[in-house]
């Protein structure tokens, strides 16, 4: 899965949209405002003036020998995400828990893959399966994500 993007809605909250590869199936994931802002910064690569967060959890896994290889949002429980962060050590692997906003912020600073499991992506939505106005309103949503609107977006 990738970030498409990350909707700042007034109404809704903040939402991170996953799309697959092919994006045919998008699962939306409504995170906090501050964590909404750390995944918009990490995904439009907004260069701020001192470390964020996310890029101190990078720095110090790399600090301390580990680096972080994948994340996986792995489980829905009574509409909660859980997430998953794996880091590599030379001795094996570390498996932490996680809130996905967490987890997808610190990916994007990481550079590295977000996998969802079969039981989350059954939670997505199939864009085959939307009736043509939910279809072309969610079109019209994606589209509407611009790079020039980037800066409007990330700060709002």
């Amino acid at each position: 899965m990738k970030v498409k993007d990350v909707v700042f809605d007034q109404t809704l909250g903040s939402v991170v949209l996953l799309v697959n590869p092919q994006e045919t199936k998008i699962l939306p994931i409504w995170v906090g405002l501050f964590e909404a802002q750390s995944i918009a910064i990490g995904l439009h690569q907004v260069e701020t003036p001192r470390p964020m967060t996310h890029d101190l959890m990078n720095s110090l896994c790399q600090t301390l020998g580990a680096e972080v290889h994948k994340i996986v949002v792995s489980d829905m429980v009574e509409g909660t995400y859980y997430a998953e962060i794996y880091l590599k050590k030379e001795d094996g692997e570390i498996v932490m828990d996680s809130r996905p906003s967490d987890a997808i912020a610190l990916a994007l600073k990481a550079g590295v893959e977000i996998y969802v499991t079969d039981k989350v992506l059954d939670q997505a939505m199939d864009m085959e399966d939307l009736d043509e106005d939910k279809k072309e309103e969610l079109k019209a949503l994606l589209d509407s994500l611009k790079p020039e609107d980037d800066d409007n977006r990330i700060l709002h």
